[in-house]
C-alpha cells in the first residue's frame, strides 16, 4: 500500500481534526493509501503539547521553513487566517510539496488568482477545505438532481448559519477584523461550503444582488476594552444561474448571526417534477418531494450508508462532522492518487477562484444597489 507523509501548518481546531482524522486513518475500507501525520507548525507551543500524544509526528515546530524544508512531507494541509493564505500556500507550493488549503483560498480575488497560477505552473496537486458536501445527505441531493427525477430545476436555495456571535460578550478574534478575514468577511468564511455543491453541479452565478449586515460592530478585546468588528457578520445573495438555457434564481445565504442555528448547513432544490432538501439540523433526514395527484414531502432516514468512501461504521449510525472532515481528507487523498474513481470530490482551485468571483461582485452589488453581472475570466475557469 503507498504511504504519504502529512504536515500541518496551523495547529489549532482544525489542524487538531485533521490530526484525528488521520489518526483514525485505519477505519476507511480498503483505502489505497495509508497517511501518517509526521510534522506540526504552531507559533504557539503550548498548541504543539497536544500532538506529542501522536506517535507518528517526529516534528513539532514554531518555524514553519522547518517543516517545508522536511524531504519526506509530501502534503501540508495550512490552517490559517485569510490574510496569510498567499504567503503560506505559495511557500507550500515551492517548497515542491502537494497543498490542501483552507477556505476561501485567499483573502480576496487576486490572491486566489495568484495561489491558482502557481498551483498550475509548478504542477502541484492543490485543493481546497469544504466538508459538509461528504455527508450522505448532501450526496442524495446531488444524486437526486443528477437523476433528471426533478424535471426542469426551478429554484435553489443553499446557506451555512451560525448563531454564536449572538453572544455580545464573545471576544473578538481575526475573523471579526477586515485586516485578518478580508473585505468579503463572512462570505469568505462560510461561501466555499455553500457554492460548493452549487458550483459542482454546473451551477455558476450570473447575476448577483447581495444584502450584506454588520450587526455588532464591537466586541471585548480579552484586554478589558473594546475592539471594532468590521468584518460582514450575514450575507444574503440573490443569484441567477442558467440551467439549460433558463434563468434560475438562486439564494446563498452566508450568516454569524442566525438566531437558533448551530453550523447549520443546507440545500434545496424545486423542479417542475419533484423537489430534494437536505439541512444538518436534522443529520439523518432526507426530504424528497412528489408530484402525483397529490403533492407531498417525503421523509428518510440516512444513516452512514452514503458517504463516498466506505468506513467499519455500520450503515445505521448517523455521520456527524469528524465523518465528514475525515471524508473530506480521504477524498483528498484519493484524487492525488489517481483513485476517486467518480467519487465526489474536494473543492478545485476553479472553484475557489470562482468563488471570489461570486464574492467580489456581492461587495460592489451591495456598494451599489445594484444587480452585478459576475465577470468571470472564463481562460480560468473549467468548471
Amino acid at each position: 500500500m503507498k504511504k504519504v507523509n502529512i504536515g500541518i501548518i496551523g495547529g489549532g481546531l482544525m489542524g487538531k481534526e485533521s490530526a484525528s482524522a488521520f489518526g483514525r486513518w485505519f477505519a476507511l475500507n480498503d483505502f489505497p493509501v495509508s497517511v501518517e501525520l509526521i510534522a506540526v507548525c504552531d507559533l504557539n507551543e503550548k498548541v504543539l503539547e497536544w500532538y506529542k500524544a501522536i506517535p507518528t509526528v517526529s516534528l513539532l515546530t514554531t518555524n514553519y521553513k522547518e517543516l517545508l524544508a522536511r524531504p519526506d512531507i509530501d502534503i501540508v494541509y495550512v490552517a490559517l487566517p485569510h490574510n496569510l493564505h498567499q504567503q503560506f500556500y505559495l511557500e507550500v507550493l515551492e517548497s515542491g510539496k502537494d497543498l490542501l488549503a483552507e477556505k476561501p483560498f485567499g483573502i480576496d480575488l487576486e490572491a486566489a488568482l495568484a495561489i491558482q497560477e502557481a498551483a498550475e505552473r509548478l504542477g502541484r496537486f492543490v485543493r481546497c477545505s469544504s466538508e459538509m458536501p461528504f455527508l450522505p445527505g448532501p450526496q442524495r441531493v446531488m444524486k437526486e438532481v443528477l437523476s433528471g427525477n426533478l424535471g426542469e430545476i426551478i429554484e435553489i436555495k443553499a446557506g451555512f448559519l451560525h448563531s454564536s456571535d449572538l453572544d455580545t460578550s464573545k471576544p473578538i478574534n481575526w475573523k471579526r477584523q477586515v485586516k485578518f478575514c478580508g473585505e468579503i468577511g463572512v462570505m469568505g468564511d462560510l461561501g466555499m461550503h455553500v457554492l460548493h455543491v452549487p458550483l459542482r453541479l454546473g451551477w455558476k452565478p450570473e447575476l448577483v444582488h447581495a444584502n450584506l449586515q454588520k450587526i455588532i460592530t464591537e466586541r471585548p478585546d480579552g484586554k478589558g476594552g473594546m475592539a471594532k468588528c468590521d468584518t460582514w457578520n450575514n450575507a444574503t445573495l440573490h443569484s441567477t444561474v442558467a440551467i439549460e438555457n433558463n434563468a434560475v434564481p438562486m439564494t446563498l445565504e452566508m450568516k454569524r448571526i442566525a438566531p437558533g442555528e448551530t453550523n447549520t448547513w443546507y440545500i434545496e432544490v424545486l423542479g417542475t417534477k419533484g423537489g430534494v432538501k437536505y439541512s444538518t439540523k436534522d443529520t439523518k433526514a432526507l426530504w424528497i418531494f412528489k408530484v402525483g395527484d397529490e403533492q407531498w414531502w417525503q421523509r428518510t432516514d440516512l444513516g452512514f450508508k452514503g458517504v463516498p468512501f466506505p468506513t467499519i461504521t455500520g450503515g445505521i449510525f448517523e455521520p456527524g462532522f469528524t465523518d465528514c472532515f475525515m471524508q473530506m481528507l480521504a477524498a483528498y487523498v484519493a484524487e492525488r492518487a489517481g483513485a476517486l474513481n467518480n467519487r465526489f470530490g474536494c473543492v478545485t482551485p476553479e472553484e475557489a477562484v470562482a468563488s471570489h468571483y461570486v464574492f467580489a461582485a456581492a461587495l460592489k452589488s451591495f456598494a451599489n444597489n445594484t444587480v452585478e453581472k459576475v465577470e468571470y475570466q472564463l481562460e480560468k475557469l473549467s468548471i
